[in-house]
Parts: structure tokens; sequence; C-alpha cells
């Protein structure tokens, strides 16, 4: 009996001792703590000579620019102004601009004036002569004329072309003289309404004004010049 309480009391004393080492398990069934040393604890600091992250701003919206941009590589129209022409002048280049198929550049208005020049022949006697005169014509090839026939000054003569200035009827005499032998005819200022017209061509690219420069060549006494295009929207 003496050894059984020794050996209970012995049991109790391991116990004991194991419990305040740590080895096993508290009563509850919460292990057992170790004691914290705080003389041990030290907060943790970044690297010497790195600065600490800094999270990336959102971008800037982008500056808006200053004024529009250009077209690049094309290249900047031209419109230019032919003038003036009337009787054979008129259809020459009439047919001549249709050949260049402008379209929608391709304009025309017409002015007025009270006073011109005319290529004429002078009035003739009577009808025969008249008739004479147009055979005449007609063998050098010449199907514009008119004959005028009202009473006055200038009853039964030929007007082959009427212009503006004193200068475009002379050259067309001259040509009609040089390329088909008329010897008749002569310049005159015949007081009348006169209407002249004017091409307008809008957007032109430099090679379609090229061949342009190059017809006018055609057409002495007409004038070709660059103009301010109009603005549009």
């Amino acid at each position: 009996m003496k050894i059984f309480v020794w050996v209970l009391l012995l049991a109790n004393a391991l116990f004991f001792a194991v419990m305040q080492w740590g080895g096993l398990s508290a009563p509850d069934g919460s292990a057992a703590q170790p004691p914290l040393h705080e003389e041990k604890i030290a907060l943790l600091s970044a690297p010497q000579g790195e600065p600490p992250a800094v999270l990336p701003a959102s971008a800037p919206a982008s500056a808006p620019l200053e004024g529009p941009m250009p077209l690049a590589g094309k290249p900047d129209a031209l419109c230019m102004e032919w003038s003036e022409f009337s009787g054979t002048d008129l259809a020459r280049a009439t047919a001549a601009l249709s050949a260049l198929q402008l379209g929608d550049k391709l304009d025309r208005r017409e002015v007025e004036y009270t006073i011109g020049y005319w290529v004429y022949i002078p009035p003739v006697k009577d009808k025969v002569s008249i008739n004479q005169k147009i055979a005449q014509l007609k063998a050098r090839g010449i199907s514009e004329y008119f004959v005028v026939s009202e009473a006055g000054p200038w009853q039964n003569a030929i007007s082959l072309g009427v212009f503006r200035t004193q200068e475009a009827a002379q050259h067309f005499l001259d040509e009609l003289r040089r390329t088909k032998d008329v010897r008749s005819a002569q310049v005159g200022e015949r007081a009348s309404k006169l209407k002249m017209a004017i091409f307008m061509l809008n957007g032109l690219d430099a090679a379609t004004a090229t061949k342009l420069g190059e017809i006018q060549k055609d057409f002495a006494g007409s004038e070709l010049k660059e103009v301010t295009c109009a603005l549009t929207r």
C-alpha cells in the first residue's frame, strides 16, 4: 500500500514538471504559449537608399493641339478666270474646255458692253453681190458671218465677228488674212450691246492649270489669270 502511494506521488510530480516545460497540452486542450521576449522585438524599416513605393498617378489627358493639322501631301487647288469670248472664239473655247472634262469645276458668266468693235466686209450694192461674197467666204472655210439687213449706213454689210477691244478685233482680222486670204474685211467701231462670256475654273490641280495655259495660246487676245478661290463649306 505504501508503495502504491509513492508511485502515485511520483507520477503527479512528473506530470507537473512536464506542464511547466511545455511538453504537453494544457488540460483545456490549448497549447502552452512560450513566454515573449519584448527586448528582441523590432519594427522592420525600408532598406537604406530606396524611396518608399508610390502608386502611379493617373496619366493626365493629352493637351489639345494648337490649330488644325495640315493635310500632308495635298497640293493647293488653283482657281482661274479666262476671258472674254464671243462668236467663233466662244464656240472654240467651249469645245476646248469640254475636252478637259472639268465637270462642276467649270462655270460661266456673261458681261454686257454697249460699245464694241467688229470685223466686217463693207456694204455691197445688191443681193447678188452679197451672195457672191458669201460664196467666197464659204470657199475659204468661213461659216460664221451675219448679213446686216436693217436700213441704215451698214445695210448689206457682212459681219464676221464682234469684239470688246480693238486689239482683239485686229488680231482676228490678221488671222483671217493670213489663214483664209480674206482681203476686203476691215475693223470698225460699232455701237451696240455686246455680250461676252467669261469662264470661271475652280479647284484645278497644277497639271490641269498647265494644260489650260497651253490651250490659251491658241486664243490670242484672251486673258487667263489666277484668282482668289471662293470659300465654301
